[in-house]
């Protein structure tokens, strides 16, 4: 064992003083205890000595040639390693003026003369072990700041009787403060919270507070410069003898690289890191969730499995990186399609979603929820396959990433993942084996009525362009005076190779696929010319209501397409009105008021169509800048006989009277409906009761004869 008296042994000291008896006998002395001694005649030679030997203790004469103790003492506090160093100043005053000077220069103590050398060396050893205390504590100390300041920890505490609060250096840097221009507060910590975090932050600091729970919350906080940063804070209350909070101490670290970091590996778990997409992880647990929902709202799902056609010859012949840049350019394809296909842009109560994954090599999968009819996935997969009619640049390489697409679809094809995912791959190789670049469904049947529907979009999109889209128009009749008071402009579609194609088959498709904007388009313009034809023949004016769909309605800048028409047809704006259903304007009633006085500002009348069967109430009918109100046929049709559709069909007439707005009826086909709505004041009839929708110039000519019709009322 050894002696723990030996490590002092080494110890050096440098004794300074001008008189060579006195450094005789402190060496002598300090010899004697076990100490090494360096000597210096004066403060000048002493600091030089300090830099060459480095020495453990300084002992210093006050008076000395050249420079004084003071001056030397003050001297050493500023060389390197000279500020912790223990330094004894040795004096022959005992007045308190030079002992205060002796501490002002940086003395740790000081040794009155005469010296009682038996107690030398014990003094020594009592200062050098305070020094080494001291030494340990401060290494201790800047070892544990550098530890929290790699950690990103910081300390706070609260001294609550008081209320004086105290913040590390570390908390300082955290939340955005230089630490020597730390003037923090705990309300300027709170302002740095993010604003929807801070309710459940002060929430957990006063709970904490009454003793009911731990402090232990995260946060976020945005620093001074716009940084956010993610936090960490913990704390413990320490009661006092009233049993009151009388110190709060706590800890306060940022978590922002350790979150980004385990934000990073979950990435990196389920997203594919060459594409970006969802992987096979995230996509088994997404179809899990989806397959849960969809029996539930027990709407069909499907399930798109697709294969990149010729991908391995690609890249045996180019090489793997080609192969590559050519993955990740087509998933970009994919989404990009995905994202922007016209499917997507149904009305809000048709809700789905799209997910895009790559299921690993050059097979990517597609989620599709929220379905209304099984074949609508086939929208999708045209989408997909049209887009890769065009070339993918890769370097100097042009390549066509073609793909074949197997579908299956929840309930019909399976009612679990395995089993969708299986028939999907099972319906893509069957593309392939039918000349790649198509899909098909699982279900032979779906396949041939998605094909249908698909050629059935194909002819619509050139329908315009072949002039097979027609407006035909119905009368709408005074009821009191059977004048025709205006009409109803209807689209018809009629077909080379079809014949006539019922509305109720094609204007649904042209809606789900975004058609019906253009169409729409075409319709308006084509009405506002007829009436100026009808104009310029010499006929009577009369209103012609167009209807706009759901989608027409949200169209962007749609008050400025209708003055463009307008101006550009020259047509009178009251003679243009404009039928929106019922639940088109309640699905956002905010934008639809918007959307209803720009376009009234136009001077158009704007009438709601199939009313009753919607779920409007009074308040949003007297905010809405409306004319007319027409009552769905499905009221009309057993009016003289139901009395409950009776009592409806009075309620609106005497509502939307007193709003200050016209009723017309729809879908009146015998005299006694027309005699039931003339008899309670409904305004306008509109039916096969009285025509048909027909031609322009069938209209033209019901206008002129509707005089001598044989349902002529007269006031007589």
């Amino acid at each position: 064992m050894s002696n723990p008296e030996r490590a002092e042994e080494k110890t050096l000291i440098l004794v300074a003083d001008d008189d060579e008896t006195a450094r005789l006998l402190m060496r002598s002395s300090l010899e004697q205890a076990g100490f090494d001694v360096i000597e210096a005649e004066d403060g000048a030679k002493a600091l030089a000595s300090f830099e060459a030997a480095m020495p453990e203790i300084v002992l210093l004469d006050v008076e000395m040639p050249n420079m004084n103790g003071f001056s030397a003492c003050a001297g050493l506090r500023k060389l390197p390693k000279g500020e912790d160093v223990p330094v004894l100043m040795v004096t022959g005053h005992d007045d308190v003026d030079s002992v205060n000077q002796a501490y002002e220069a940086g003395a740790t103590d000081f040794l009155s003369k005469p010296i009682n050398w038996a107690l030398l060396g014990h003094r020594v050893r009592y200062i050098l072990r305070a020094s080494r205390t001291f030494r340990n504590l401060k290494a201790s100390e800047v070892r544990l700041a550098k530890a929290q300041q790699m950690a990103r920890l910081g300390h706070w505490e609260w001294q609550v009787a008081e209320d004086r609060w105290y913040f590390s250096e570390e908390v300082c840097r955290i939340i955005g403060f230089a630490p020597g221009d730390c003037a923090v507060t705990r309300q300027s910590v709170t302002n740095l919270i993010h604003p929807d975090d801070q309710g459940r932050v002060l929430h957990a600091f006063e709970a904490a507070l009454r003793g009911e729970q731990a402090y232990d919350v995260e946060f976020r906080i945005t620093l001074p410069d716009g940084t956010a940063r993610i936090i960490h804070e913990q704390a413990e209350v320490t009661l006092n003898e009233k049993g009151s909070p009388g110190r709060i101490e706590g800890t306060l670290q940022d978590l922002t690289e350790q979150r980004h970091a385990e934000e990073r590996i979950k990435y990196l778990a389920y997203f594919d890191c060459l594409t970006g997409l969802p992987n096979r992880q995230s996509f088994a647990e997404q179809v899990s969730h989806a397959l849960r929902g969809a029996k539930r709202s027990k709407r069909p799902l499907a399930l798109l499995f697709m294969d990149i056609d010729n991908f391995k010859s690609i890249n045996d012949s180019l090489g793997h990186p080609v192969g590559d840049q050519l993955l990740r350019k087509f998933a970009e394809r994919i989404t990009q399609t995905v994202r922007g296909s016209d499917f997507l842009a149904r009305p809000v109560e048709d809700q789905h979603e799209l997910h895009v994954y790559r299921f690993g090599g050059d097979e990517f999968t597609l989620l599709l929820t929220g379905l209304q009819h099984e074949h609508d996935a086939a929208i999708v997969a045209r989408r997909i396959l049209g887009s890769s009619e065009k070339a993918i640049q890769v370097g100097s390489h042009e390549l066509y990433a073609t793909a074949s697409i197997g579908i299956s679809v929840f309930p019909s094809d399976g009612d679990d993942a395995r089993s969708l995912l299986r028939n999907a791959d099972a319906a893509m190789y069957h593309a392939k084996e039918k000349g790649k670049n198509t899909f098909e469904f699982y279900t032979e049947s779906l396949t041939q009525i998605s094909l249908e529907r698909i050629n059935l979009e194909a002819r619509l999109r050139k329908a315009i362009e072949r002039s097979e889209l027609k407006l035909h128009y119905q009368p709408r009749v005074d009821a009191k005076t059977g004048l025709v008071r205006g009409g109803e402009a209807l689209l018809r579609w009629v077909t080379s190779g079809m014949g006539a194609v019922p509305p109720s088959k094609f204007i649904p498709l042209a809606e789900e696929t975004g058609l019906i904007i253009p169409i729409g388009e075409w319709a308006l313009r084509e009405a506002c010319q007829q009436i100026q034809a009808w104009q310029a023949a010499g006929l009577l004016p009369t209103t012609i209501s167009v209807n706009l769909s759901p989608r027409q309605f949200r169209h962007q800048r749609l008050a400025f397409l209708i003055g463009k028409i307008l101006d550009e047809t020259g047509l009178s704006p009251d003679l243009l009105e404009l039928e929106l259903t019922e639940s088109a304007i309640m699905e956002d009633v905010s934008t639809a008021t918007k959307i209803l006085q720009e376009l009234k500002g136009l001077g158009i009348r704007m009438a709601v169509d199939d009313f009753g069967t919607g779920y409007s109430s009074l308040a949003h009918l007297k905010s809405f800048p409306l004319d007319v109100l027409k009552i769905d046929r499905s009221f009309v049709r057993n009016v003289s006989e139901d009395p409950e559709d009776a009592a409806i069909v009075l309620a609106i007439i005497a509502m939307a009277h007193s709003l200050g707005l016209s009723v017309v009826a729809e879908g009146v086909e015998n005299e006694e409906q027309y005699a039931f709505l003339k008899t309670n004041s409904c305004d306008e009839i509109q039916g096969y009761l009285f025509s048909e929708p027909v031609s322009a110039t069938e209209y033209a000519r019901f206008i002129e004869t509707s005089e001598s019709l044989p349902w002529r009322i007269t006031d007589a």
